[in-house]
This record gives structure tokens, C-alpha cells and sequence, in this order.
């Protein structure tokens, strides 16, 4: 199967003090022409997030975002009234459809917060705003391969309007985790933790690897991991 690698270092990446981020897409500063996105998937940022600071109340509009913790929480805020805190585990996800407001912010006073910022393009325009969260079960936290979003809302996970399933992966042992890429589809797999083997890709933290081509894939860890992965029309 044929596979495109985006290694980690390859990244945009900046240094603001209070958040340092590492862009898998162009995103504000960094332009790189041969990567404005996926797909439907425009936005994969890694934030670093400094003690008692974020991002201050701004508007989005057509997009589908979700944020997915690693490390500390995230304080939300949105122009719908929402105000709500999300930890490692869970998820927040937000249509900005025909427009929102919102903030996130590190509210801790000692510990940073680390996160994936993800944007997908919504398969329509204008469509009403919303606020929703994902926190799993006891079953799919055990689980090594589990649907976290999807576009039907199925096997339990957060709804999206676009027709994208993302998947979280994680083990605490070595492991292989396979994924059949349907005809017509992508595949974006982005590591998070650990070392994984993709037929003949090595791949470290912070690299990610795609495939249009249809057909099973194997990623096999030598130890802990934790990844995205992206099932795209």
C-alpha cells in the first residue's frame, strides 16, 4: 500500500512563550502550500499551554472542531453559554456553523496543558451551533481501537456533520491495531505517544502517515501508544 510520511520535525512550528504549537497543516503563520489539509481534515494542532493562560474569546464559523486532552484540562467558553472543563479521556466538540464565540483556557495554576486542536470541514454550510462532549465508558476506555467521532453517532461516539470517523488508539503494551481503508476513502494516522510500524515506516511521536489507496493496514507498537486516526471521504 502506498504511504505519505509527515514527520514530525517537518511541522510548522512556534514558540509564543505562553503556548508553543506544532501545525500538521498551514495554520496562521505557517503557509506551506503542499499542506493546506486532508481532505476534510484542515487543522491537526499539538499545543503546549502555559499555566492560567489561553486563547481569548474568538469567532469561528463552518467548521467542526473538536479538542482531545492529553495532559491537564481545558476551560471552555462559548457565545451558545456554554462553560464546561474537559480532562484527559474526553473529548469537546463544537459545530461553529453559522457562527461562535468561544474561549479555551489552561486553568490550572502550575501544570501546563497539552492538546490536539482538529478542524474538519463540515459537508454543509450553515448550520445551526453546538456544544457537545464525549467522555467514554469503562469499555471503551479499556479498549484499544475505539470510535470517538463520527457522522451517524455510532458505537457511542460524538457526532459530527461530516462523513469522517475518528478513531483513538491506545494501549499501555505493545500491540497491532488494524484498519481496512474502504475504495473512495483516506487514511491519516497521527502518533501521539510511542513507536509504531506501518508496513515499512518507522514512525516516532509526532509523526503522522496517510494512504488513499484501499486496502488493510496493520500498525504494530513495541510498546505504549496513543494515536488519531482518520477515516476520510
Amino acid at each position: 500500500m502506498s504511504l505519505t510520511l509527515r514527520r514530525s520535525q517537518d511541522r510548522g512550528h512556534a514558540d509564543h512563550g505562553w503556548l508553543r504549537t506544532w501545525h500538521s497543516f498551514s495554520f496562521a503563520d505557517y503557509q506551506d502550500p503542499a499542506h493546506q489539509g486532508f481532505r476534510s481534515l484542515r487543522v491537526i494542532n499539538q499545543d503546549i499551554i502555559a499555566p492560567e493562560v489561553g486563547f481569548p474569546m474568538h469567532p469561528h464559523r463552518d467548521m467542526e472542531i473538536f479538542s482531545y486532552v492529553l495532559k491537564g484540562a481545558i476551560e471552555h467558553r462559548d457565545s451558545l453559554g456554554t462553560h464546561a472543563q474537559v480532562r484527559p479521556g474526553q473529548i469537546q466538540v463544537m459545530s461553529a456553523g453559522t457562527g461562535v464565540r468561544h474561549s479555551e483556557f489552561n486553568p490550572s495554576a502550575t501544570e501546563p496543558l497539552h492538546l490536539l486542536q482538529v478542524w474538519i470541514l463540515p459537508d454543509r454550510g450553515g448550520l445551526p451551533p453546538r456544544y457537545a462532549e464525549w467522555t467514554p465508558t469503562e469499555e471503551q476506555r479499556a479498549a484499544t481501537k475505539v470510535l470517538i467521532i463520527s457522522q451517524d453517532g455510532r458505537a457511542g461516539s460524538a457526532h459530527i456533520s461530516q462523513d469522517a470517523s475518528v478513531y483513538r488508539i491506545k494501549s499501555a503494551a505493545a500491540t497491532t491495531v488494524a484498519h481496512n481503508l474502504a475504495v473512495g476513502r483516506g487514511l491519516w494516522f497521527q502518533l501521539i505517544e510511542g513507536q509504531v510500524q506501518v508496513g515499512d515506516v518507522k514512525l516516532g511521536p509526532g509523526d503522522a502517515v496517510s494512504s488513499e489507496e484501499a486496502g488493510a493496514l496493520e500498525f504494530k507498537s513495541d510498546g505504549p501508544v496513543e494515536a488519531l486516526l482518520f477515516d476520510l471521504v
